[in-house]
């Protein structure tokens, strides 16, 4: 009778172990599987949040701003690895244009890009396939309560808002004699010089300033391809100038020297680097928004800086020329000497390589306004209007207006939360 009462404790031992492994197995299937979603769930969020971010950076209330933000948001989402890093989201679908939407002032949705201030994206990353819940399932039989895969959805919300630095051009915009805040007796539209000598720039001119304080030339250009951290307060550097500071100058007009390739994978131009100058602009204002003055010579276009960034349009317009071409080239049309430069990005919406491909927002940019001691006071919001020359000639910038009010164009990258600070696209949702 003790045989086989031995007998049957060893068979009741097997069976809990047995049950205890499968009520293990479960709480393991449990932590692996939500694991892995939530894995997923913040490789997608992290795409949303670049896709708001890279879409409400576009919100400045012209025309083209919608078909902007979704052709950036989307560019920005798909580039994050979502489904353990995978590149293309695991075949499941990638974000696509009508999961980007916007919002006005009272958060309805709207298409007009007038009221357009808020961005949103939002997708769902189906079938995230299961691990050992999809074995629970078959093995139960219960595959509603132990599904195969699972969906995933993220959302984002991006608005632009004041910050409390900037990332802004090396330069030192000099307020009028007597003006006042925020515009500085400076008029939109207006075209102002930024002086080539060291620390030649006087009340109504721009000079070149070292955003860290020092007065090193070199890192003037260091700072043409970006700086972050500049604040209200931050005493400027007065530098003098080297000519290769044109090297990081028309790198934003897709004009690039022989050496530099493949150019503007490496250093990406504007959307447009049609330059303006008296020779082909010679109202000398307002090539931002136009009117459009009558241009000499009479083979000249007469479209101003949007209709350009619409186009794709390269500093000869339509073409890749730097000099020659029957007089419709880039020298030809500016009027400035670039025999350093040979090389200059595609034109048009359809090349690959060019202004479309590589595109960004390069010549709409923040320039820092200073006191007499060179002290950061303000912000202003500019347009490059010319690549510069060789040997160094002075050029002209295009104020366009303060950085901080909501319709301004431009948008830097810098530390969120200020009052009245350049734009930056902040996450709100």
């Amino acid at each position: 009778m003790r045989h086989i009462s031995r007998h049957r404790q060893r068979g009741a031992v097997i069976v809990t172990v047995a049950l205890l492994t499968l009520f293990l197995l479960g709480f393991i299937g449990f932590a692996l599987d939500f694991g892995k979603l939530f894995v997923v769930k913040g490789e997608l969020q992290t795409a949303m949040d670049s896709c708001a971010l890279a879409a409400a950076q576009e919100l400045n209330s012209l025309p083209t701003a919608i078909d902007r933000a979704r052709s950036a948001g989307m560019t920005a989402g798909n580039l994050n690895a979502v489904n353990f890093q995978s590149t293309t989201w695991s075949g499941k679908g990638q974000l696509v244009a009508t999961e980007i939407n916007f919002k006005n002032g009272s958060y309805n949705t709207t298409t007009n890009p007038v009221d357009a201030q808020y961005a949103q994206c939002q997708h769902v990353q189906p079938g995230v396939q299961m691990w050992l819940m999809q074995a629970l399932g078959a093995f139960s039989g219960d595959t509603a309560q132990f599904p195969n895969t699972r969906n995933v959805m993220a959302s984002a919300v991006a608005t632009r808002a004041s910050s409390q630095s900037s990332c802004p051009l090396p330069l030192a915009l000099k307020p009028k004699t007597g003006s006042t805040p925020p515009y500085w007796g400076y008029t939109a539209g207006e075209w102002v010089t930024l002086l080539m000598g060291a620390g030649a720039a006087t009340n109504g001119n721009i000079g070149w300033a070292n955003l860290d304080g020092s007065n090193n030339a070199a890192e003037t250009e260091a700072e043409m391809n970006g700086k972050c951290g500049t604040k209200v307060g931050d005493h400027l550097g007065t530098p003098g100038v080297q000519a290769s500071i044109a090297d990081a100058w028309n790198y934003r007009f897709g004009i690039y020297k022989p050496t530099v390739s493949p150019a503007p994978t490496n250093h990406n131009p504007d959307f447009s680097g049609y330059a303006y100058t008296a020779t082909n602009w010679p109202a000398q204002s307002n090539a931002y928004f136009g009117p459009t003055p009558t241009l000499t010579p009479a083979t000249a276009t007469s479209e101003n800086f949007q209709t350009k960034r619409a186009n794709f349009a390269s500093c000869d317009d339509d073409g890749t020329h730097m000099r020659g071409g029957g007089g419709h080239s880039c020298e030809s049309i500016t009027g400035l000497d670039l025999n350093s430069f040979q090389v200059v990005a595609e034109p048009g919406a359809t090349a690959l390589g060019g202004h479309h491909q590589y595109g960004r927002d390069r010549r709409t940019v923040v320039v820092p306004v200073v006191d007499g001691s060179n002290t950061v006071v303000d912000w202003s919001c500019m347009l490059m209007l010319q690549p510069l020359s060789i040997p160094l000639v002075d050029v002209q910038l295009e104020y366009i207006g303060p950085a901080g009010v909501a319709g301004s164009p431009c948008v830097t990258s810098g530390m969120p939360g200020g009052w009245s600070g350049p734009l930056v696209p902040q996450l709100v949702r």
